[in-house]
């Protein structure tokens, strides 16, 4: 059974910038790590979900500010969509609950 173990947010980052100098699957076994964990927080630091700290971006990995600026508005876009499409979601159900209820509410007195 795999164990499920946790680790600070220091330990990650040091791990992400050891994986970086000498590779991944090194950097792994020397930390006694899966490998998919590593890649995981790999992949959450190039997604910018994993903040190694200042000085951690070359100039080709790092992003431009209008370059930022659009994903940062792509993703605010799909985020309103998101939000619309739940709204209209949550409206259905309380229009289907309503609904149900007078239903019920009606086939009780019926039967009294």
């Amino acid at each position: 059974m795999a164990e499920n173990r946790q680790y600070d947010n220091e330990f990650k980052v040091q791990a992400v910038k050891l994986a970086k100098e000498i590779g991944q699957a090194k950097a792994a076994r020397k930390l006694g790590i899966p490998k998919n964990t590593l890649y995981t927080w790999m992949k959450a630091n190039r997604l910018g979900n994993l903040d190694l700290g200042a000085g951690t971006q070359t100039p080709q990995s790092a992003m431009t500010l209008n370059e930022e600026l659009i994903k940062l508005r792509a993703q605010l876009k799909e985020q309103d969509k998101e939000i619309r499409r739940l709204k209209k979601e949550n409206e259905f159900l309380e229009e289907a609950s309503a609904f149900f209820a007078a239903s019920r509410l009606k086939s009780a007195k019926t039967k009294e």
